[in-house]
């Protein structure tokens, strides 16, 4: 009887789990047996391993053959066990040393020739098996800059089972044949999901921000491009509404721009999604730029919040974790898809209950409406003529629900662009490097003064800590106080004022909100003017 064992990875949403991998041998009539809760597509890697193990030059018992996965109580998919379930098979048959396998960590799917081709989710799984306390992880070639970025681990990538068998045995490495120079690498093809980034408007994204538009583009506009940098400043939520060609998505394809750089356990985190849902772009292992993701106005509930068979798959709120989700249109989303957004817009994650489990997936973003006034676009325009009844304004305009509307600190009114503005006659507004640089300022206060604290950025202060330890000027939330009593501010409403004028000040450099932080912070919510100048610079 020969027993071997090693390990690989179960991903459960973008979380891993560390499977081990046990393979016995009993004499008795040949059989191959695949125990553990495995997967259709788990399943099929019986016939993919004896294919591979044998076209390696390796000799495939002809033994009872049972293999197990523990515990047996996860569901296992995909095909990123192949490559344990071969090394503990030759371990068994004493092919390779069942000891130097039993550390190790194995992730890979294999070729019929022996080939190991790489399979989405390699940064969450090693990360898994780092958090396990293994430190010797097998991946494939294509994907060991990704496996790498874990720190503490040792990297091991092959392109075959033939080299890894070698590496086992102390043999010579056999050198496999490089792809042809000109042609496309068709061991990448289970890295990236054809069409997934597309789909959400990430394929566009531009790695280095000054290769996108730049804000100077935009004519006039003052008071939506200080929201902009508001929101930018403090991670606040944002709405823009306003008649159609006012510049509303021109304005919000500019935020990522003013985006400051992601930080390494940011991008880890990024990446970690990224990579489990197949948009991660081969040979750009990490992440650094935050994500913009801008999925259709017809997308379902379930391409937003996660979903899918079996297992839930991450969703647009997941795919733009750490960045930027832009709803463009936003009154033409189904109203359940929009309403699903109110928990993760709360606590930065979404959890999503399936007959096969339930997942917990990140979902920390800054949230970008786009609205018109009324299905025409024309209401409230002087001359424009909107022809929409009463009834029909009101049932549009109730598409985004108080509770949501509730939810963005920041509520702007666009306004149609004035014929100096839009022929260069006005002022030229600042570039998208002049704003980002104050922005990444105004970061830089919020970290220092947040440093022993578990939040980042203003936003994601909790309420009770905004009202008892972070206080503002004297006097300066009475206006703040009269909008409550009127019933114009909610509870919460309050809270993201006073986050929003903690950016505010900021951005200006004061160490705590004044009077006109407050102002401006609830005429920027309630829309209501205030007298204060919300142009940048402005004001000393």
């Amino acid at each position: 009887m020969g027993f071997a064992r090693t390990c690989s990875v179960a991903l459960v949403g973008v979380e891993g789990v560390v499977v081990e991998v046990q393979a016995d041998l009993e004499p008795g009539v040949a059989a191959f047996t695949l125990v553990g809760l495995p997967d259709k597509s788990l399943t099929e890697s019986r016939d993919r391993v004896r294919a591979a193990i044998v076209n390696s030059g390796a000799e495939w018992p002809q033994k009872k053959l049972t293999v197990g996965l523990s515990p047996a109580s996860v569901p296992k998919g995909g095909s990123g066990f192949d490559l344990a379930v071969a090394a503990a098979v030759l371990g068994a048959a004493e092919r390779i040393d069942p000891r130097a396998i039993a550390d190790l960590v194995l992730i890979g799917e294999l070729g019929l020739d022996g080939r190991v081709r790489p399979v989405r989710g390699i940064l969450p799984a090693v990360l898994a098996a780092a958090d396990a306390g293994y430190h010797h992880v097998v991946v494939p070639e294509q994907t060991a800059g990704e496996a790498a970025l874990v720190p503490g681990v040792s990297v091991l990538g092959v392109r075959s089972l033939r080299q890894l068998i070698a590496v086992l045995t102390d043999e010579p490495v056999p050198e496999e044949e490089p792809t042809e120079a000109g042609r496309p690498d068709a061991m990448l093809a289970g890295l990236l999901v054809p069409g997934a980034a597309l789909g959400t408007g990430l394929g566009s994204t531009p790695a280095d921000p000054a290769e996108g538009p730049d804000l100077a583009d935009v004519a006039g506009q003052h008071r939506a491009r200080r929201a902009l940098e508001v929101a930018a400043a403090g991670s606040h939520h944002l709405l823009l509404s306003g008649p159609p060609g006012a510049g509303k998505t021109m304005l919000a394809e500019r935020l990522p721009g003013i985006l400051p750089p992601l930080t390494r356990q940011e991008s880890l985190e990024v990446t970690a999604v990224h990579s489990v849902a197949g948009i991660l772009p081969p040979g750009e292992p990490l992440v650094r730029r935050a994500p913009y993701c801008a999925p259709h106005h017809s997308a379902t509930m379930q391409s937003l919040v996660g979903g899918g068979n079996g297992l839930p798959r991450p969703g647009a709120v997941s795919l733009a974790h750490r960045g930027i989700l832009f709803l463009d249109e936003a009154p033409e989303f189904s109203g359940k898809a929009l309403d699903a957004l109110r928990q993760p817009l709360e606590s930065g994650h979404v959890v999503i209950a399936r007959a096969a489990g339930v997942v917990r997936l990140p979902a920390r973003f800054l949230l970008a409406l786009a609205a018109n006034p009324c299905p025409c676009g024309r209401h409230s325009r002087h001359g424009a003529g909107c022809e929409c009844p009463a009834a029909v304004v009101r049932r549009y305009q109730a598409r985004l629900s108080g509770p949501l509307r509730d939810r963005v600190d920041l509520r702007v009114d666009v306004e149609p662009v004035t014929r100096a503005d839009l022929l260069g006659q006005g002022d030229r507004g600042e570039s998208t490097a002049a704003v980002a640089a104050r922005v990444h300022e105004a970061r830089a206060r919020a970290s220092a003064r947040l440093a022993d604290t578990p939040w980042s950025v203003n936003s994601h202060i909790p309420g009770h800590e905004l009202r008892t330890r972070y206080h503002a000027a004297p006097g300066a939330l009475a206006a703040a106080e009269r909008d409550i009593e009127r019933g114009q501010l909610t509870a919460r409403g309050l809270d993201r004022v006073l986050r929003v004028a903690w950016t505010v000040a900021d951005l200006a450099g004061h160490d705590r909100p004044d009077s006109q932080d407050i102002a401006l912070a609830l005429e920027l919510r309630t829309g209501i003017a205030r007298g204060v100048p919300v142009s940048a610079g402005e004001r000393a």
